[in-house]
């Protein structure tokens, strides 16, 4: 590890960059700043408007498009500022993560620093942070053409690529942190993959959930409105009934409801079937912060639903999320190398 500790660092900075993005486009989600920067420029965009007149420019320009249009008509340029920084900072963010991987990156690539498998895992981490950028694009221009909000499906691809890059970004972390191999049960291993699958399909459908607004509507728990397990409008909104669980508002609640539970339960599965076999103290580490951090997060996915997404209950419901995926990735980590 010794040899390796700048890399090591470089990484878990990495990791820590991509939480703080999540997080700030997490607000801008909540506070609906996202469609406030209708055009992008890689570099010009960098600083936000330097004076009066620019700051006029970018709203003349805001005006232009649905958002303002259908839903923010009465905003004046003191409002508009206030959403513009959310959007700002988010992408100011994510190109000072640009920066952070590749200046490093190729300065442990010149002065042979990386071993070859881990310049291929750091390759597939800028091809994912590349990707990652053209998502956010192609996320906010379906917003800016008839409807004054993004693609659900856009948004969850967005997300989902942040929290797998985060979590790859950990995981080539963690095997120069541990650089020696054991022997693997491989029962244990592949029970951790299925739960870290089923984590994953909780966090997509939690995206479609934001996309959709639907944490505003069924604000009970543990049942639905009107005291229902499964409410009507669950199956009514679209057709064929299939497209209410992945595009209808309480369909989608609904999937990301039950998810949570199978979610408990797979994270419970574990940690009962490694009862039964011999644990180093760091994997029961790893399984006694999995299990903390899972029922913590079904909490706070209660409370978020049942008062109605505020915006601190929010945010801490996707910090919960993303803590709980680096739990997953270690505990897989260490039941796996």
């Amino acid at each position: 590890m010794k040899k390796n500790k700048a890399v090591i660092y470089w990484l878990l900075t990495g990791c820590a960059l991509i939480f703080v993005m999540v997080l700030v486009g997490g607000i801008t989600r909540l506070t609906h700043s996202g469609l406030s920067i209708s055009d992008y420029k890689l570099i010009h965009g960098t600083l936000p408007p330097m004076n009066e007149q620019a700051w006029e420019e970018a709203f003349e320009l805001y005006k232009q498009y649905p958002e303002y249009q259908k839903l923010n008509s009465h905003f004046d340029l003191e409002d508009f500022k206030d959403i513009y920084f959310w959007e700002w900072l988010h992408r100011f963010i994510g190109r000072f993560i640009g920066i952070v991987f590749i200046l490093p990156f190729l300065y442990f690539l010149v002065t042979k620093k990386l071993d070859r498998p881990t310049i291929k895992k750091c390759l597939v981490l800028l091809f994912l942070g590349g990707f990652q950028g053209f998502l956010g694009w192609y996320m906010v221009k379906s917003g800016l053409v008839d409807r004054p909000d993004v693609s659900h499906f856009r948004l969850a691809a967005h997300l989902t690529t942040a929290f797998v890059t985060f979590a790859y970004s950990l995981w080539v972390a963690l095997d120069l942190i541990y650089p020696n191999k054991k022997e693997v049960n491989t029962k244990i291993r592949n029970l951790v993959r299925a739960g870290l699958a089923v984590l994953l399909l909780q966090i997509i459908w939690g995206a479609f959930v934001a996309g959709l607004d639907a944490g505003f509507i069924h604000n009970h728990w543990p049942m639905m409105s009107e005291g229902k397990l499964m409410h009507e409008t669950v199956y009514i909104e679209h057709q064929p009934v299939i497209k209410n669980f992945y595009e209808g508002k309480s369909g989608v609640q609904f999937v990301h409801r039950y998810l949570a539970y199978i979610v408990v339960g797979f994270i419970l599965w574990i940690w009962f079937s490694t009862r039964k076999v011999e644990r180093t103290v760091i994997q029961e580490n790893g399984l006694k912060t999995l299990l903390g951090l899972v029922f913590l997060q079904f909490v706070l996915g209660v409370l978020t639903l049942i008062y109605a997404v505020p915006l601190w209950l929010g945010i801490a419901h996707q910090i919960g999320a993303f803590f709980l995926l680096a739990a997953m990735t270690f505990t897989l980590h260490r039941f796996t190398k």
